[in-house]
């Protein structure tokens, strides 16, 4: 399977041309205002705080404060359209109001592929596990990573910050019953990613050295070409989705998947290390972070497979029994909270929007913050040692699950139990949506000295992500520019300045920048996906045949006995 250099230089051009018209379009629109009504999903309150320092008037500063307002402007114009509400009711359409574009097409992608594979997040469930645990796993199958390592990996790019105080923040404004309809979303999402990462192993490519090329730039370039045999038009709009993504995803990693993961974790860490802030030390954590992102990607996935596979069982598990610990202490309050969490999913009760807001709210957070359909995830599940596409889908799958069904659930119910999310004292974090001390004080409240383990699992997390991040970076940078090693150590190189840059620019403009591109890439993925879930079908009906005849337990065994 190859990339047409030309081909692609083509669609560069034309997605180009694309993002000109694009601007020309939505000039007269108010973007500033948009996007202060609607900002980016999962900003950190550091980043959003008024700078408590003085203003600068050197060049540094002065050119620092022109490019972030230029930012500003260009995320009015992409929030403008990806915020754009779509009313499902007519309150809605005479107030203005409505669902949010990007939310809405995520869970209708979902939602469709759901019913497409006939539930298969819930069929293959108990499959998926044995996968993990090593069950059917070959060490001569082509790949760079186990199934384990794949899903750590890809987890570690999702788990973050946004799974505390992106949820906390919807329990406050949503209420419990926004929790519900986060884990239905949760559901829905294993789906979606399940089968982007399906057509990531169909059309990976593996490379002389043993290095994959693969996720949604080479299904969007090659499956829609193949799909669609001698259809110009869907070979020509398939090279500039897989263009169009590329760049949204490099855009996202070294901004909301790198400087932005190193500016919210510095401003929580600098609540309990003051010092950092008290001095002007911010520069020391930021290349304190670099030199150990640094040592880790230099070595590719392979490397960063075998950090996640440490870190995510630990920060999870730090953070899960943590909450559990609460969750045990409240015991009695649990049947209370529960039918909270029920009474509130479908309630009217205006002060949480109604029924639809509440739904609105819980779809929102979790397609945050698990990220199926944006087609990130499959870029790492490319690389996993397996023969059957479909294997490493029903393994990718469990991402949404752990994300948003466990580690969004454990802080939602620390909300609701503790009832941090509507205690007055709690009011002005709430207002300011500074969902990390939020969660934060929920937990003191029950935990002593709870906010240096907060402190621990903020550092882990954005740490994980960063390392993940920085491989989805790499390989749409050396899908555009050419798959060698000069050129990924050269992406991985202006991936560690942007890890310093972080610590020390204040310009929230260009650090929310990432978080749109990141959004942004559902649009492409999700479109490509539908257009070749059929293809989908066809592997998963073939594979799940083979399953429930019992070949591949057959298989299992006689390779055992070997």
């Amino acid at each position: 399977m190859k990339f047409d250099r030309p081909s692609i230089s083509n669609a560069i051009r034309s997605s180009m041309a694309a993002l000109l018209i694009f601007s020309i379009l939505f000039s007269a629109a108010s973007p500033l205002q948009a996007y202060q009504d609607n900002p980016a999903p999962e900003s950190a309150t550091e980043a959003n705080a008024p700078s408590t320092k003085a203003e600068s008037n050197s060049g540094l500063a002065r050119f620092e404060r022109g490019v972030d307002q230029l930012f500003g402007i260009f995320n009015g114009y992409v929030a403008t359209v990806f915020f754009f509400p779509i009313p499902l009711n007519s309150h809605q359409y005479h107030s203005g109001g409505g669902v949010p574009l990007a939310v809405l097409w995520l869970v209708i992608g979902a939602t469709y592929f759901t019913f497409r594979m006939n539930f298969i997040n819930l069929r293959a469930f108990k499959h998926s596990i044995l996968l993990v645990m090593g069950k059917y796993d070959d060490p001569e199958d082509e790949g760079e990573v186990t199934h384990f390592q794949a899903l750590t990996a890809a987890l570690s790019a999702t788990v973050g910050l946004g799974n505390i105080a992106g949820v906390a923040i919807a329990i406050a404004t949503g209420g419990p019953g926004a929790m519900f309809w986060m884990m239905l979303a949760g559901l829905l999402g294993m789906t979606s990613k399940f089968a982007e990462c399906t057509l990531a192993q169909i059309y990976r490519r593996i490379n002389p050295d043993g290095r994959v090329m693969g996720g949604p730039m080479c299904y969007l370039s090659v499956g829609l070409q193949d799909q669609f045999p001698g259809n110009s038009f869907m070979k020509g709009l398939g090279k500039t989705l897989a263009v169009f993504f590329a760049i949204l995803c490099i855009g996202g990693s070294l901004a909301g998947g790198n400087s932005f993961q190193v500016k919210q974790s510095l401003g929580a860490v600098a609540e309990t290390i003051p010092i950092l802030k008290d001095n002007n030390l911010e520069w020391v954590y930021g290349i304190v972070m670099a030199f150990f992102v640094g040592i880790v990607i230099i070595g590719g996935i392979r490397s960063i497979a075998r950090t996640t596979e440490k870190i995510v069982p630990l920060m999870c598990g730090i953070y899960i029994l943590a909450c559990l610990a609460i969750i045990i202490m409240q015991v009695e309050q649990i049947p209370a909270c529960f039918k909270a969490i029920w009474d509130g999913a479908f309630s009217d009760n205006a002060m949480y929007g109604g029924f639809l807001g509440v739904l609105i709210i819980g779809f929102k957070r979790a397609a945050f913050s698990n990220e199926a359909g944006v087609g990130s995830a499959a870029i790492a599940h490319s690389a996993a040692k397996t023969k059957y596409p479909v294997r490493e889908g029903i393994v990718a799958s469990l991402g949404p699950f752990v994300d948003t069904i466990m580690i969004c659930t454990m802080t939602a119910l620390v909300m609701i139990i503790t009832g941090a999310y509507n205690d007055p004292q709690y009011a002005d974090l709430i207002k300011s949506d500074n969902g990390a001390a939020l969660t934060s004080a929920a937990m003191n409240s029950q935990i002593p000295y709870f906010n240096y383990v907060l402190s621990v699992s903020v550092i882990l997390f954005a740490y994980s992500t960063m390392i993940s991040w920085s491989y989805y970076g790499e390989r749409c940078w050396a899908f555009l520019f050419g798959d060698s090693a000069k050129i990924s150590l050269a992406y991985r190189i202006l991936f560690l300045i942007f890890v310093v840059l972080g610590s020390v620019v204040s310009a929230t403009n260009i650090l929310d920048f990432g978080d749109l591109m990141i959004l942004g890439m559902a649009f492409p993925n999700i479109l490509g996906v539908l257009l070749l879930s059929n293809r989908v079908k066809r592997e998963l009906d073939g594979y799940w045949s083979r399953y429930k005849s019992g070949e591949f337990d057959n298989t299992t065994s006689a390779s055992e006995g070997k």
